[in-house]
């Protein structure tokens, strides 16, 4: 039967590999559970960073400054 997962092998400094080690017995989570879940976080803030910024300059296009630029764009008649 094929893996359903893939290893991954990379390199930490002494100090960082305690700290993960250290937090995974505390919470009663694998070394891997919690590396994949600080990949997940990392990944959604980088997924909203980039709509933040897809809205700056969506706002800027448009010339809008504040909730009240929104609003009458979405009154307009």
């Amino acid at each position: 039967m094929a893996r359903k997962t893939k290893i991954l092998n990379i390199s930490l400094s002494k100090e960082l590999y305690e700290e993960i080690e250290n937090i995974a017995k505390e919470e009663s989570r694998t070394k891997s559970e919690l590396v994949r879940e600080a990949f997940r976080q990392y990944s959604a803030s980088k997924k909203w960073s980039e709509i933040r910024a897809w809205g700056d300059e969506t706002a800027r296009r448009f010339g809008i400054k504040d909730e009240k630029d929104i609003d009458k764009i979405l009154h307009e008649k």
